[in-house]
């Protein structure tokens, strides 16, 4: 698939929210599409990798650019 990742910008919502967004933004993907959230909050960055092995998403990229992270987490079931 090359469609392009559904982009999530949570910066400025502290937790649990950027995690949450994520939450609803995979349930409304089909299996193999991909999500990037961009969030400011520390906690995202132990809550989101958190979550997705939880839920059993696969963490497809991370990364920090400044005061904020990016995480591409693609739907696997």
């Amino acid at each position: 698939m090359s469609q392009d990742p559904l982009l999530i910008d949570a910066r400025g919502h502290r937790c649990p929210v950027p995690t949450l967004k994520l939450r609803k933004a995979l349930e409304g993907l089909a299996v193999g599409e991909a999500v990037t959230l961009l969030a400011d909050d520390p906690m995202a960055k132990v809550d989101v990798p958190h979550f997705v092995s939880q839920t059993g998403h696969e963490l497809v990229d991370s990364g920090v650019e400044g005061s904020w992270a990016s995480f591409t987490v693609r739907k696997t079931a």
